[in-house]
């Protein structure tokens, strides 16, 4: 059974700096796209970062310059390292990986989700 589970989440203060961790395990050939996803209970679920198979980077506007997507494809982990944190990045955080059980079959799993809260 394909499972995606994230951990790093936490309580720092604005300005601080929090480094999430997500691994995939399972029947797994390898990985597409890998991305991190946040969402508050008012908000809708919104793009923080991507990073496909080549190393390619996204991030959302409120975002950019302040974290940084990475990614193992080996270990199939994918990290965010989230530098200058605001109160408004306070948010569940989840983790998408676009799995492949054979060279040409994929999906999208999710992960649980990891709070991250930040306070001024």
């Amino acid at each position: 059974q394909v499972q995606v589970v994230e951990s790093g989440g936490g309580l720092v203060q604005a300005g601080g700096s929090l480094r999430l961790s997500c691994a995939a395990s399972g029947s797994i050939a390898r990985v597409g796209t890998m991305g991190w996803y946040r969402q508050t209970p008012t908000k809708q679920r919104e793009l923080v970062a991507t990073i496909d198979y080549q190393g390619a980077t996204d991030y959302g506007p409120s975002v950019e310059g302040r974290f940084a997507i990475s990614r193992d494809k080996v270990k199939r982990m994918v990290y965010l390292e989230m530098n200058n944190l605001k109160p408004e990045d306070s948010a569940v955080y989840y983790c998408k990986q676009d799995l492949y059980s054979n060279a040409w079959m994929h999906r999208d799993y999710w992960g649980q989700g990891t709070q991250v809260t930040v306070i001024s």
